[in-house]
């Protein structure tokens, strides 16, 4: 079997005794969430990221240069909602310094709760929500995905950050064959992408059709399966817990 398949395949169907346990194909359920939210949030709260900062700095310049679009108080907002959630993640994260499982059913927890509360502040609303409205759901997503991120980073699964692909990609090409490298690490880079961009696509094809809150509606369906399943491990005592 070639080197990347492998590696896909053992990132999605993992040996619980291995270091990371089922943690792999969970992170990446956490990836496709971001994809979905950050659908939603670009292309129904107006050229806006809650998960992916990098963009909003852009977007904070952009705003500052007069470009059309683009706003600086959601920017901020988002960044600052962002900050305050990874707080709350890293407040958790050190909670549970030594069960990896319990950190990640409470940030899923914590997350899903957040994303649901914004589904239905959506679904309550007009198709074209009020600029009161887009802040406060540009506030629970950001909190939700600040936390989501924190507790990925705690979590430490190589490769699998839930919202970061630059990194990700310039590893698939920097330690490729034709670089020269193994190509070791491929196939879990790939599955990563792959989830962010499958995310995305299902978000924008929803709200394309004129159901703009169903994305968040899948994204807790997802953290809500996450959790049942993370809730399988709380007991556990195998090696990857700590």
């Amino acid at each position: 079997m070639p080197v990347i398949l492998r590696d896909a395949w053992t990132t999605l169907v993992p040996d619980l005794d291995s270091r990371h346990g089922p943690l792999p194909p969970l992170m990446l359920a956490l990836t496709v969430v971001t994809g979905l939210v950050d659908a939603f949030s670009y292309l129904v709260l107006g050229h806006v990221f809650v998960a992916n900062m990098t963009g909003n700095v852009v977007f904070m310049a952009f705003s500052l240069a007069g470009a059309e679009g683009f706003s600086l108080s959601a920017s901020l907002t988002s960044l600052g909602a962002f900050a305050v959630g990874a707080v709350v993640g890293g407040r958790i994260a050190n909670r549970f310094p030594h069960h990896r499982a319990r950190l990640l059913l409470t940030v899923t927890a914590f997350e899903g709760a957040l994303v649901l509360a914004a589904f239905l502040s959506s679904e309550l609303t007009a198709d074209r929500p009020s600029t009161t409205v887009r802040f406060l759901l540009i506030v629970l997503l950001g909190l939700a995905m600040g936390g989501q991120n924190a507790a990925a980073r705690r979590l430490g699964v190589p490769d699998l950050t839930t919202t970061v692909l630059t990194l990700t990609i310039t590893g698939i090409a920097a330690d490729g064959r034709l670089a020269g490298g193994t190509a070791g690490k491929a196939g879990t880079r790939a599955l990563s992408a792959i989830a962010m961009f499958l995310g995305a696509l299902v978000g924008g094809l929803l709200i394309q059709g004129s159901q703009p809150a169903l994305p968040l509606l899948l994204a807790v369906l997802t953290l809500a399966a996450m959790a049942a399943v993370t809730s399988c491990h709380v007991r556990t005592t195998r090696a990857w817990i700590a």
